[in-house]
């Protein structure tokens, strides 16, 4: 397959290009879900695609193809040069690209068993004994299973002489149960982490043990009081935290976003170049760290798609904004000599742009842990999972809502409540951490469907962490919750 790359990349230059790469690429996607005692979806997809990217005349131009002849390659080149070409009549400034040294290696995802080679009835019957066994419970009328298992088998090359492959294979699988009664319905979810890893990441014991658990919560949550609106401390789990980091931090700190170079999906960033090293965007037990090299990250791909390798960096180093995630375009409109490796493209046929790495609020340098938090809180309110969320254009202001919430009175957790949300801003928020569990309690949770750009893209990035608290901080209702993308 790498000489049809080669194709590609030759054909480029012949054409007119002075920079080109081509990524090769083929994806193998299963998606599976079950409803209640039936299969509700199931997609088991394959494709494989080359696209081109060039710089011709100071402009970028792009193709991409999955007709894979001789000559349907050499068109799709010859078109990512024309429209290059095309471009840069425009007039803008010319690309310009921070320099990268050419590699040559191979990456691959460490894994045991192959998803694609686990039958399917023995997925869809998992799925479906999950949801056997939360319908057993009484109040339980819903039953969700969820299963993402995907690879992707790459060639990059450049002409700048880098020669690069990966194999990144993608596993989850999650549910959720729905109780209803005296008129409403309200649920619990089960979610262990993304990772980039094998079948063996689908534990089929975890998730059978956590059933009747996740069931009985759920009926809790439906009977709990209302949250009171008030000011009030906040203890967040590591898979609610998630959430928070991708949406107030992730996002925040894209360098084209702070640039003004990315508008859809509350697309701009408070965090502004003038902003590094002058914003404290945290106290200062608050370090977010990017790390595409973490074991089982779902950002961890050997290298970006501009062949850059995977990095690790600090955003915020003890609450002081120190870093972004960037490209080679943009890497140097702040003075960097290097991209941070984080420009990816969600398939074959998108142009890569800058994505969140995998990003992580690391652990309290104090030996902590969640139960010495709560019994060190008065009065607040510990909240698990992900659920809504709404944040402004600027990433500044936002709302965030969970997927189990309860009520904490001297040091104890007394009772479940629904329709928490909580409201700040981000450096507000951030500042107002006060409490980390140490290292022991650090767990990768992630997201797997990130959307960013226009036309949509979506991508997968890690974000781990441990629980923490915030102090002092705005609850309400969740009746008139709006979600924005992100």
């Amino acid at each position: 397959m790498k000489d049809l790359a080669q194709l590609a990349l030759d054909t480029a230059l012949q054409r007119g290009a002075d920079y080109a790469d081509v990524r090769l690429v083929r994806y193998r996607n299963q998606n599976i879900s079950t409803e209640d005692r039936r299969v509700a979806s199931l997609a088991d997809t394959e494709d494989i695609g080359l696209g081109v990217r060039v710089i011709a005349n100071g402009a970028w131009g792009f193709a991409g193809s999955c007709d894979l002849s001789r000559e349907g390659i050499q068109a799709c080149a010859a078109d990512a040069v024309a429209i290059a070409q095309a471009s840069a009549m425009v007039g803008q400034s010319p690309v310009s690209l921070v320099s990268e040294p050419p590699s040559n290696r191979k990456f691959r995802t460490p894994y045991e068993i192959d998803p694609f080679t686990v039958s399917i009835e023995d997925k869809v019957g998992l799925l479906l004994e999950i949801n056997d066994r939360l319908l057993g419970n009484d109040g339980i009328r819903k039953a969700h299973g969820f299963m993402t298992l995907r690879k992707a088998e790459r060639i990059f090359l450049s002409s700048e002489g880098s020669d690069l492959e990966s194999e990144v294979v993608t596993t989850n699988a999650t549910y959720r149960a729905t109780a209803v009664g005296d008129g409403d319905a309200r649920y619990r979810s089960y979610e262990p982490p993304p990772l980039t890893m094998g079948y063996e990441n689908i534990d089929r014991d975890d998730l059978l043990g956590n059933t009747d658990r996740v069931a009985a919560e759920a009926v809790e949550h439906l009977k709990a009081p209302e949250c009171e609106p008030g000011v009030t401390d906040l203890i967040l789990d590591p898979v609610h935290l998630s959430l928070t980091i991708h949406e107030s931090v992730g996002h925040a700190t894209e360098l084209d976003r702070a640039l003004g170079m990315e508008e859809s999906l509350a697309g701009r960033s408070f965090a502004v170049p003038s902003m590094l090293r002058n914003l404290k965007y945290g106290s200062d037990m608050v370090t977010f760290r990017a790390d595409n090299t973490l074991e089982h990250g779902l950002a961890t791909h050997g290298f970006d798609d501009e062949g850059v390798e995977g990095q690790a960096w600090n955003i915020v180093e003890d609450g002081l904004f120190v870093g972004y995630g960037t490209s080679r375009e943009v890497a140097g409109e702040i003075g960097l000599d290097r991209s941070t490796g984080t420009c990816r493209a969600d398939h074959w046929g998108s142009i890569p742009i800058v994505r969140i790495p995998n990003l992580s609020l690391m652990p309290g340098k104090e030996r902590c842990s969640p139960e010495e938090i709560i019994a060190d809180t008065k009065r607040g309110i510990y909240i698990e999972g992900r659920g809504s969320f709404s944040i402004d254009q600027m990433r500044c202001n936002f709302q965030f809502g969970g997927d189990a919430f309860w009520e904490i009175r001297d040091g104890k957790k007394v009772r479940m409540l629904k329709n928490v949300t909580y409201q700040s801003m981000t450096t507000d928020f951030w500042n107002s951490v006060d409490a980390i569990a140490d290292d022991r309690f650090w767990h990768q949770g992630g997201v797997l469907n990130c959307g960013k750009g226009d036309p949509m893209q979506i991508s997968q990035m890690t974000h781990g962490a441990c629980t923490a608290r915030v102090r002092n901080i705005q609850v309400g209702d969740a009746a008139n919750v709006t979600r924005s993308s992100g």
